[in-house]
């Protein structure tokens, strides 16, 4: 079977499924993706990289510029499809992401190829606004209503679609939820193990090892959306009850899923002016913002940490959620539904109302009190993610989705009509019975015979010499 994925950034959600077709000699695995530095060939996959023919325009309206981007991503999956095709490459499936636009025109190209896409967020990335923060024009879900209608159509024309999570799924309109099979994405459980010796340097002169009280927060995007304005204010009463505590911020200051900081400054900086006015010297000297960092950087943090916090309870669940808990952390967290997913409350995190900081503080400075707790959620939190996201339970649902897609189930036959009742034979048209009208026509000789004969005295007449004309074998007789 010759199969097609496509993922901006491959291998994505399919950094399992597709290793383990290509290892299947009867397979023929590809992928597009727009990473430039993409080898030629991974883990038995041959990788194509896609061009964009160009930038978003600058002076495109604003409603507009997802939309533009979207197309923009889809012209060159096509364009590149395109030249498969030229050297004789169709596929019997294709795999694709639904969001960004990727699998747009894919139909264009293939339109026999059987197609799978894996769902995202139905809006694009786009999150319920912050009451605190509400934007500058009240018509800014416009932008988020154009996304949709793209994502509506990407999905539509999908023969299966998959959603790593319960909570993903609803999100989409109800025609589509029932097409959707939720599978998780996996992961390698065996490569994230906690490490209880590990030990990291900050500022090149403070070593932190496990014995130390570190508190970590991690997000692609230090902005509201992601809950940091929530984190932060919740640190001065939290850095105050324990003295030894630091805590650790990984983000970085530009994009995000959210609006943009007004006047076009970082959400960081403004954040991070308001925490500073509340915290003496010492204090301020225990908060570490290390920017972005890479993968490999946030699991030994994750190791490390003794608490870790994540919030965004509008968002989905992030990967990096389920890394923490893979990793053995104690994790407080957004009692959210995208969260509660996956956290059971007292037993694998526990959940707090982001909005209220000093209860986030202090569920913090509990668990920094409280050692066993701590090792308790995390050992139970590491069972969890092995019993239900791990790869080796992941790929077995993921191949089977993959196999339904491919081999469709034949359409049932139609049930056949039952037999409809027998309808009687109609009598002929101006029927009367024989014996009736027999009895009639005697009647009448009768009467005309009385009339006729001496005396008035009526003689009977036998009813055949008036009947010899009629039909011996009348109707009904």
């Amino acid at each position: 079977m010759k199969i097609l994925f496509v993922h901006p950034q491959f291998p994505g959600p399919f950094q399992f499924l597709a290793p383990a077709l290509a290892a299947d000699p009867a397979h023929t695995v590809v992928a597009l993706t727009l990473r430039t530095d993409s080898p030629a060939q991974w883990q038995g996959v041959t990788l194509l990289p896609c061009a964009l023919a160009r930038g978003s325009a600058a002076d495109q309206h604003p409603w507009l510029q997802d939309a533009e981007r979207q197309t923009l991503r889809g012209e060159a999956t096509a364009r590149a499809a395109l030249q498969l095709r030229a050297q004789g490459f169709t596929p019997d499936v294709v795999c694709a992401s639904a969001e960004g636009g990727d699998s747009l025109f894919l139909r264009t190209v293939w339109p026999e190829a059987r197609q799978g896409l894996v769902l995202g967020d139905f809006g694009d990335g786009s999150v319920p606004g912050d009451p605190e923060f509400p934007p500058a024009d009240p018509l800014e879900s416009a932008r988020c209503t154009l996304n949709q209608a793209l994502l509506h159509q990407a999905a539509g024309q999908a023969d299966a679609l998959w959603a790593p999570s319960a909570w993903l799924a609803a999100r989409w309109p109800a025609p589509l939820q029932e097409r959707i099979t939720c599978v998780p994405e996996g992961l390698a459980t065996e490569a994230l193990q906690p490490n209880p010796d590990i030990r990291l340097t900050l500022n090149g002169s403070q070593e932190l090892t496990r014995a130390d009280e570190v508190v970590s927060f991690i997000a692609d995007t230090l902005e509201p959306a992601r809950g940091c304005h929530q984190f932060l204010r919740s640190l001065p009463p939290l850095l105050r009850q324990r003295p030894q505590a630091r805590v650790l911020i990984v983000g970085g200051h530009e994009g995000g899923v959210g609006l943009g900081a007004p006047g076009g400054g970082a959400w960081r900086d403004r954040f991070a002016t308001e925490l500073r006015a509340q915290l003496n010297d010492a204090e301020w000297a225990r908060v570490h913002f290390l920017g972005a960092q890479a993968p490999a950087t946030q699991w030994a943090l994750l190791q490390l940490a003794s608490v870790h916090v994540a919030l965004g309870a509008n968002l989905p669940l992030e990967r990096r959620v389920l890394e923490a808990l893979a990793l053995g952390c104690a994790v407080v967290a957004a009692d959210a539904p995208a969260l509660r997913e996956a956290l059971r409350p007292g037993e694998t995190a526990l959940l707090v109302d982001p909005t209220d900081p000093e209860a986030l503080g202090q569920t913090v400075a509990d668990l920094l009190a409280d050692p066993a707790r701590r090792s308790a959620l995390g050992q139970q939190a590491r069972a969890w993610v092995q019993a239900h996201h791990d790869a080796s339970v992941a790929l077995p649902r993921q191949q089977a989705w993959l196999n339904a897609l491919a081999h469709p189930a034949p359409a049932a036959e139609p049930e056949a009509a039952p037999p409809a009742e027998p309808v009687p034979a109609p009598a002929p048209p101006d029927t009367v019975p024989a014996a009736p009208l027999r009895e009639e026509l005697a009647a009448v000789q009768r009467l005309l015979q009385g009339d006729s004969a001496p005396g008035g005295a009526s003689q009977p007449t036998p009813p055949s010499d008036l009947l010899g004309d009629l039909p011996g074998d009348l109707p009904g007789e």
